[in-house]
Order: structure tokens, then sequence, then C-alpha cells
């Protein structure tokens, strides 16, 4: 029997592939990059053919590296970015670059729809609120500025459900693909009429939709010698990175949450029904379980703040390190341990990309507030962690109010045990450490596909591959301590709204 998952993890920097046995073992991996191209300001784009010589270069490599017998792979599955727009024809074949998650072109178009539909209606429909990131709009915008190519588009389709339309020759997404385009009814679980009349788009142009877990085709002959794969190999649609990322985190019952921490982060949980907050300060994703939902708030720059700070501040510490075997975010961890909790009195506003959840302000900006002669740069550093972990909170606490968690697991490349001891202080939750992290999303696309091919009975094996192996309790004290000083934290940003927008407009 074959028993081999190969599993795709499309990134926004290149694709890294994972090779996983029955027993959801992580054998090898490989990462390929590709580019991504910034025609315009805000504008985003990336070359399909980069992304289909990934998948060949990373599976022949896999195949090789672990000296399987192809014969032997059970399935294909995909994990990847999302809320992308790439039109093909009718043999698969690009039309154009895809339009990638980042690009903010379409604000005309997003502009329209509020106007003609209202956000209101959108948000209860999608889950999602009406913004340029988004698929819907980016389609609005090549209708009306390269109506030849909308034409001759055959399907609109995601990153990973062209490279599925290549390995099979269908053209299909799955539902937390679909839920992410401001397009998908998330109840109903079909495209919404009433928002395509309203953009003038043609149902037809977009893939059928699909449970994550469904086998949507085979490898086909015709491409058996780039890939180096078996003909006849099961493909599993699988789904978009953070519902991928939610399953290898362990996030597969009601009720449990992650928190995301890399350049960006995010609070998501698995819950029975949508949470449709009236601010719509947070979204919702279709999990890879049909039935279950996935909502989430993103804020933009988490570890990308604490990037900042070591390139911009923390000159020291990368000269330290320069002749020894540590990173300096371990020598900037041990400055944090030498301030106290609420960095002496200082406040860091982690707005330095504008934001998203909770304030969607792309007019934020960041700030430390508070600095006296008494601060050094152990609170300086310490202030930003608590300040990215304030803002986290800020979006956790919208879930509260409709789901208790206790609970919260955190996975990414940017987390480190002090900040986790800082997340359970703000959150006075007990935060947990699965044993994977920053494999986690390749995790949850192998194991959405091992479920499609059979090998696993449901996605709640993740809580048995990715176990909890460190338990961070809340210490009362500090947690008193930052529940006195958070809602400074928040007037902070309040104060500072016409501030932003003035600085804005200079």
């Amino acid at each position: 029997m074959a028993k081999y998952i190969i599993a795709h993890d499309f990134g926004t920097t290149g694709n890294k592939a994972t090779l996983y046995n029955e027993h959801g073992s992580l054998l090898c991996s490989d990462f390929v990059g590709y580019d991504t191209f910034y025609p315009e300001v805000n504008w985003a784009e990336q070359n399909p053919d980069d992304w289909w010589k990934a998948i060949c270069i990373s599976t022949n490599k896999l195949i090789s590296k672990s000296r399987i017998n192809k014969r032997e792979v059970a399935v294909i599955s995909f994990s990847a970015q999302m809320q992308g727009c790439l039109p093909v024809d009718k043999k698969g074949s690009p039309l154009r670059r895809s339009i990638i998650w980042a690009d903010q072109r379409s604000v005309k178009q997003a502009l329209k729809l509020e106007s003609e539909l209202g956000e209101e209606k959108i948000y209860n429909i999608t889950g999602h609120k009406i913004s340029p990131t988004y698929s819907l709009e980016k389609i609005m915008w090549v209708k009306e500025n390269e109506p030849d190519i909308y034409k001759n588009t055959f399907k609109f389709v995601q990153a990973k459900d062209y490279i599925v339309s290549k390995l099979t020759g269908n053209f299909v997404t799955d539902y937390s693909d679909a839920s992410g385009m401001n397009l998908f009814d998330i109840i109903k679980k079909e495209w919404s009429t009433e928002i395509l009349k309203v953009a003038g788009l043609d149902v037809e142009k977009l893939p059928e939709p699909h449970c994550s877990f469904d086998i949507v085709g085979e490898v086909s002959d015709s491409v058996v010698k780039e890939t180096g794969l078996k003909a006849g190999t099961p493909v599993v649609i699988g789904s978009g990175d953070g519902t991928a990322a939610s399953v290898g985190a362990g996030v597969v019952s009601e009720g449990s949450a992650y928190n995301y921490i890399g350049s960006s982060s995010w609070v998501a949980l698995a819950t029975n029904k949508p949470i449709l907050d009236p601010q719509r300060k947070i979204f919702n994703w279709i999990h890879v379980e049909p039935d279950m939902y996935m909502p989430c708030g993103t804020m933009q720059t988490a570890g990308a703040s604490y990037e900042w700070l070591k390139d911009n501040v923390c000159l020291l510490e990368q000269k330290a390190v320069e002749n020894i075997n540590i990173s300096p975010y371990e020598l900037m961890d041990l400055s944090v341990e030498k301030s106290r909790p609420t960095a002496n009195k200082l406040i860091f506003l982690p707005y330095l990309m504008g934001e998203r959840s909770p304030h969607w302000n792309p007019n934020a900006r960041g700030a430390f507030i508070g600095l006296t002669l008494k601060n050094n740069r152990n609170d300086i550093i310490r202030s930003v962690m608590e300040g990215v972990t304030y803002n986290l909170k800020i979006i956790s606490e919208i879930f509260e109010d409709v789901i208790d968690f206790p609970e919260i697991r955190v996975i990414g490349g940017a987390g480190s045990p002090v900040w986790r001891k800082i997340m359970a202080d703000i959150y006075n939750k007990k935060v947990l450490r699965p044993k994977i992290m920053e494999e986690a999303t390749s995790l949850g696309a192998a194991i959405v596909g091992g479920v499609g091919a059979g090998i696993f009975d449901s996605i709640k094996v993740a809580e048995k591959l990715n176990p909890i192996t460190e338990v961070y309790e809340p210490n009362n004290e500090n947690v008193k301590e930052y529940e006195s000083f958070y809602p400074v934290f928040k007037e902070a940003y309040e104060s500072l709204l016409k501030v932003y927008d003035k600085l804005a407009s200079l």
C-alpha cells in the first residue's frame, strides 16, 4: 500500500515541499523560492510559471533525497497563500501574472462595492470586510482595466488551484480558499449571486468549490516527466495556509485557539458557527472541516516590529553575536527579562505598516509613548513585545464575547519563551507550546491530504501528532499590573487618530 504524503505549502516567498510517512512523521523537506514583482506602488504580482517550477524542482528533490519509490506516494496535498487573482484560459494557461494577496490596487472597486451593496451586507454573507486585499475586488479591477483578459478568462484561480489544474487538468478550489475571496456565502457554501450581480462578474468564471479533503483528480501522464511523480497519484485539493496552520497547531475542536507569531500575527479559533462582529474588526474562514469555521483577526507587524527593533535599535546585540553561534534575538530576550512588566510604564504602538485587525486603519503609525529619563534599552525592548501582545489581546477579546477559551496555542517562528510568558500574563490564559511550531502549516496540509487519502481517520489526529510540550501559566501579580495598564494602551491609539490622518495627508 502507498504510504507517503507529499505536502506543498505555497507561501509568499516560495514553496516548501515536505514528505511525511503514514505515521505523520516528517521525513524530509525542500524549499524553492520565487520572486514577487512590484510594477506600481501598492501592486504585487507573481509569475505562476515560477510556482510550477518550484513544484517540479522541490518534488524531484524530495524523492531523490528520501530515496523513496514514487509508487509509494499515496497522495499530494496543498496549503497556499490566499486572496489572489489568476486568470487562466481553457487550457489552464495564465493570461497574466497573478495578482497576489498583498496587492492593493483595487481601491476604486472596493469603494464601488461599498456604495452599491454596503460593507455590512458583504460582511454578513462572506464573513469579511470590503477591502482591496480580496479576490473579488481584484477580479473587478481586471474586468475594468484589462477587458480582453477578462473576456478570455476561463477560470479565476488561487495559487494551489493553479498547481492542481496543472497536475490534474481540473479547475477547482476548496471552501477555505473560496471563503477568502469576498465572493462566497459561508453559510450556504456557494458563490453569492447577489454579490456577483453587483460586481458584474460571471459565476462560470469561478472554479467549482470542494471540501478540503476531496480527491479532485490524479497526476496526469503529461506532467510525470517534469514532476517525477507517478501517473495516477491522487491529488487532494487542500486548503489556504491559515486554515492548514490551524490543523497543524491542533486547533481542530470547538473552542480551541491558536496564535501565530511571524512577521505578521493572528489569533484564530475553531468554532461551529462564524463569529460576526458588529464592528467588523475580525473575519471568518471556513475551516478544513466543512461544518466548522475559523474566526480570525490578523495584525500587520508582530515579529516584524521586533525585527525592526533589532535592525535599528539593537545594533550592539548584532555586533556581539558576530563570532558566536547565537541569535541577536536571544540577547534581546535577556534584556526583556531585566525590565519589569509594563516596561516601567512605557507603551509601544505596533503599527509600523498601518493596521488590519482590530483597527483596520492604513494611516496608523508606530509610536513609543511615556519615555522618561528612568527608561532604558531594556524597557524599550520589552515594550515592543508587550505592545504587540496588547494589540492581539484586543482581537482575542472580541472572540471572548462569544466563546470562552481559557488556553491558547502559540506557533510560528518569531516567538520565544520570554514572549510566551508575557502572552500568558497579558492574555490571562494558559499559553501552550506545541512540539511542532514552524512546520505547523506543512503538517496541517499533510494531515488534510492523509484524511482525504484514508491514511488518517480525521483531523483530530493533529492533537496526537503535535502534542503540547510546555505550558505557561499566568502570574497573578503580573496579570493585575497588565490589566491596570491595558486601558492606557488602547487609549493611546485612540488619542492619536487625528495625528495619524494628518501625517498621512502630508
